[in-house]
């Protein structure tokens, strides 16, 4: 089975007597819950509750270790760097470039990520180079379980944690103390107001470029994502594709006819007007 080397992804390391409290109160993961063998996604809000920086994140020893995209980390450090003030932790840049995603019978002894684990797959990472099969069946299967990625599916500081299901895959904690954008991402929880919401996009051929606008009935729902082949990923707003799916209208990417289903793995299903009427 695959082992994926995915080239852009970079490490930091945070260390230090207080390492974990400092980021138990700054993302948005409950790292009190986090196993040693578990990689979870995380998040340093805006304090506006938007993604500034999205990572996964998992324990090393009695520190942690953050992975994320190459184009990210510097700014992640030097935000992390802010932050500190006089807590005792460091942070440091970690030499090993990319890390290999191995599924199946390839899976190491490494740390399982909690999104594939959600959707009934071991998928583990591990820094560095230790597979050479094409990236293309990483990111099919991550399409096909609609995992979302930032800079490929969604733009840093224009989506909330629950747009991407952060909320149901490991990256929220809601037991936990107060963290940078927490009351926002809070009350979208407890009052159910999260509207937009990752879905995949099939086609009977190949999807549009990324960036193709979803509509129904002439109407925007969302724009197109990552794509391989005639599957992709938006995120939508599934209260109007509720909506448009009840009425039998077609949805459309770009100008191709689309058919939208949110992950089974998520147990969401797209509210009907019946639903919208009596909430």
């Amino acid at each position: 089975m695959p082992a994926v080397f995915l080239r852009d992804r970079s490490f930091l390391r945070v260390t230090g007597a207080e390492a974990e409290p400092f980021l138990h109160n700054l993302i948005t993961t409950d790292l009190t819950s986090l196993g040693a063998d578990e990689a979870r996604p995380g998040a340093l809000l805006t304090p506006q509750g938007k993604i500034l920086f999205d990572f996964m994140i998992w324990r090393d020893g009695s520190g942690f270790v953050l992975e994320t995209d190459t184009v990210q980390r510097d700014g992640l450090l030097k935000r992390l760097t802010m932050y500190r003030l006089r807590a005792p932790v460091d942070f440091s840049a970690i030499e090993t470039e990319g890390v290999t995603a191995a599924w199946g019978e390839n899976a190491a002894e490494s740390r399982k990520d909690s999104r594939f684990t959600k959707a009934g797959i071991t998928l583990t990472r591990t820094p560095g180079q230790h597979g050479d099969d094409a990236e293309t069946l990483y990111q099919t299967l991550r399409i096909a379980n609609g995992i979302a990625t930032s800079g490929l599916d969604f733009a840093l500081q224009d989506a909330f944690p629950h747009d991407v299901l952060m909320d149901l895959n490991g990256g929220l904690g809601f037991r936990k103390g107060c963290y940078v954008g927490q009351e926002v991402v809070s009350r979208m929880q407890h009052r159910g107001t999260a509207r937009r919401r990752v879905v995949v996009v099939s086609g009977s051929s190949d999807l549009p470029a990324t960036g193709a606008e979803l509509t129904i009935g002439g109407k925007s729902i969302g724009t197109l994502g990552s794509t391989y082949g005639a599957k992709g990923l938006a995120i939508v707003r599934i209260d109007r594709a509720g909506e448009g799916i009840a009425a039998s209208k077609p949805i459309l990417a770009g100008d191709r006819e689309v058919s939208l289903t949110l992950p089974p793995w998520s147990g969401l299903s797209f509210p009907t007007p019946a639903d919208e009427a009596s909430a």
